[in-house]
């Protein structure tokens, strides 16, 4: 099975994901943690993407479709695709790269938030420099420091600059997704603004793995 998610920057995908591998033992096909080690790594590619990534920009179809194919061809047949494809240029290698393996997407989910609200999350979100876990500054249970003891920084694309012009990017690059899946496969739309358990439910109850 072959899931897409879909979303606003801040919509909750990646812990969507998270609960799908830990659950229910999907495989996460995740392009910003791919681009995340290039960056980590200190390649010549690595600060090229970093460079894009701090202006808000995405990076190019020909990097992105590279990795997702190196990917494709190994692990389970169990797949969350988060972050890809991001124009109907990837979707479209997607699907070409998917048929040779035989295989195809059995589901299309979009994650439903607001601009505010996605504004306001990514605004508010904090990284931990030593686990990379994510926190959140409006949380109950919010300290200044990680459970780890790492220190929280404020992503370079989430600040208030980066985060309006992801949006925009997202409307001009992304957002025609929805209508090329629409016209294929369909999607289903979820309510990204509830928490995000019951988020989860509504995904597992979407693509069949509970009543």
């Amino acid at each position: 099975m072959n899931i897409i998610l879909l979303g606003y920057p801040g919509a909750g995908k990646g812990t969507q994901a998270e609960f799908l591998v830990k659950e229910q033992k999907f495989d996460h096909i995740s392009t910003g943690d791919m681009i995340r080690k290039e960056i980590a790594l200190a390649t010549p590619l690595g600060k090229e993407v970093e460079s894009c990534i701090k202006q808000g920009n995405l990076v190019s179809d020909e990097l992105i479709i590279k990795l997702v194919e190196q990917v494709l061809k190994n692990g389970n047949t169990a797949r969350i695709l988060d972050g890809f494809p991001r124009t109907i240029p990837q979707a479209q290698s997607l699907e070409k790269s998917l048929k040779a393996l035989n295989q195809k997407i059995d589901y299309v989910l979009f994650l439903e938030l607001s601009k505010e609200e996605v504004l306001k999350r990514l605004t508010s979100r904090r990284l931990c420099s030593k686990c990379g876990a994510i926190h959140n500054i409006y949380a109950s249970n919010f300290t200044e420091k990680c459970s780890c003891g790492g220190e929280l920084i404020t992503r370079s694309d989430d600040t208030l600059e980066s985060a309006t012009h992801r949006i925009e990017v997202f409307e001009e690059q992304t957002r025609p997704l929805v209508e090329f899946y629409n016209s294929s496969i369909g999607i289903t739309r979820i309510d990204a603004s509830k928490p995000a358990r019951e988020v989860n439910n509504d995904i597992l109850r979407a693509i069949g793995l509970k009543k």
